[in-house]
């Protein structure tokens, strides 16, 4: 079922990498050259153009011109923000007994935005004085806090036209991230002529080992591309369903749709489990039963009191409650679905991941980028109206006025009988969610 280490060959001399087959695309892209007849970006003289001493495209220097605008305006605005606050609190003007749940979202959502506003200015500088690779490491960070930021306006405002700033926020630092990072852009660079046929190459080399879809480099089990990870998620969400349905009519005697999106046979909150279990319980397949057990049951228990906490706080849906069992954490988590957990993560990473890979890779290579193309164009637009029904349905069971053609659309075509009936184990109730 798992090989060692030593099972993986060792790169020959005729695997290696030319290094002029590295270089040779950059140097083409980049074949301008300066009034001494270099070229452009060879700061070293020796005819190859280093990635990272080019500078960076004139639209990202003017991006990064603007958040440092933005931020010498912002962040004193911030600090007298934060000093009015302290100063009302140690002066017993600030009524901290009536905090309640949307003020401390309030709160946690004003850290946050201020925080990014912060690293978004250190940023910016970074961007105007060409720093890639120190730029290329903030931008990690300010992705997770733009998401974070779009996650607390969803709890606290709900779907609309205020998501639209994280939105495009996220996609200027996703593709900046390539120009950026040098790495990811002499990657980009080298595979834009030559990447399905190295993806095949290795592919092919791969399956004449018997090990398609593994990490050859022997760290982890699998490799963590995005295709084998789409499709982990994909059988992660319909797998999940079933074993959620089958438990619950063994249990109950009764069937209950379980289902998590508005069309098909999918629970995203196990698919998103199962990528998150494979991802950092990868390097750990080789090792001893109980480890992989504690790991998957301290993980599988934390991502599932996270998302009943944010489907609480964001449309005051309670999915499960699992109040006074054992080891029952607010409800959200327990000792007994951790102890699952535990066992599912187990299962998952010795038993199912080697079979389900082998699986994986009998994809056609001829179909595997149209269908997984497909696959997520569907899964997408399926998460998106999930969101947006959800959206409508609080805002009805809240008496929220909304004469608008989206909410009559959902009004018509995804009313309160249709959601309840949809979604069986959701239990809505607007008090319950921190929105103001």
């Amino acid at each position: 079922m798992t090989e060692s280490s030593n099972d993986i060959p060792e790169t020959t001399a005729a695997d290696a990498v030319d290094p002029a087959d590295v270089t040779a695309p950059v140097a083409a892209a980049d074949a301008r050259r300066t009034a001494d007849g270099r070229l452009v970006g060879d700061v070293n003289g020796d005819g190859v153009v280093d990635i990272d001493d080019q500078r960076l495209p004139l639209i990202a220097r003017i991006y990064g011109i603007i958040l440092l605008i933005q931020g010498v305006c912002t962040i004193p605005l911030i600090v007298l923000a934060i000093l009015y606050t302290v100063r009302e609190a140690i002066e017993g003007r600030l009524d901290v007994g009536a905090v309640n749940l949307t003020a401390i979202l309030s709160g946690l959502s004003a850290a946050t935005s201020s925080v990014a506003f912060i690293a978004l200015t250190i940023f910016g500088v970074l961007l105007i004085r060409n720093h890639r690779k120190h730029a290329a490491r903030w931008i990690y960070l300010l992705i997770t806090l733009t998401i974070a930021e779009g996650m607390f306006t969803v709890a606290l405002d709900g779907l609309g036209w205020n998501l639209l700033g994280p939105l495009i926020q996220a996609v200027i630092l996703v593709a900046l991230s390539v120009t950026v990072d040098p790495d990811l852009r002499a990657e980009r660079r080298r595979e834009t002529a030559a990447r399905r046929r190295e993806d095949r190459a290795a592919y092919e080399k791969a399956l004449d080992l018997g090990m398609p879809g593994r990490d050859l480099t022997g760290k982890g089990y699998i490799s963590l591309d995005f295709f084998n990870i789409f499709w982990l998620f994909m059988v992660g969400c319909v797998a999940g369903l079933i074993i959620e349905t089958i438990y619950h009519f063994v249990l109950f005697g009764e069937y209950q749709d379980r289902a998590g999106l508005l069309w098909g046979p999918f629970s995203p909150i196990y698919g998103c489990g199962a990528v998150i279990l494979t991802a950092l319980l990868n390097r750990l397949w080789r090792q001893n039963w109980l480890l992989i057990f504690c790991a998957s049951a301290v993980i599988g228990g934390t991502f599932e009191y996270f998302v009943s906490w944010f489907m609480e706080v964001a449309f005051g849906i309670t999915a499960w409650d699992y109040t006074g069992k054992w080891l029952s954490i607010d409800g959200r988590t327990s000792g007994k679905y951790m102890f699952f957990w535990g066992l599912l993560g187990l299962a998952w990473i010795k038993l199912i991941l080697p079979r389900l890979l082998t699986l994986i890779q009998r994809i056609p290579w001829r179909v595997r980028y149209a269908l997984t193309l497909a696959c997520l164009a569907f899964m997408v637009i399926d998460a998106a109206m999930t969101l947006m029904a959800l959206d409508a349905w609080y805002s009805r069971l809240a008496g929220i006025e909304a004469d608008s053609p989206v909410a009559h659309f959902f009004g018509a075509h995804f009313g309160d009988t249709f959601m309840a009936d949809r979604f069986q184990t959701m239990h809505l109730d607007p008090a319950k969610a921190g929105r103001m």
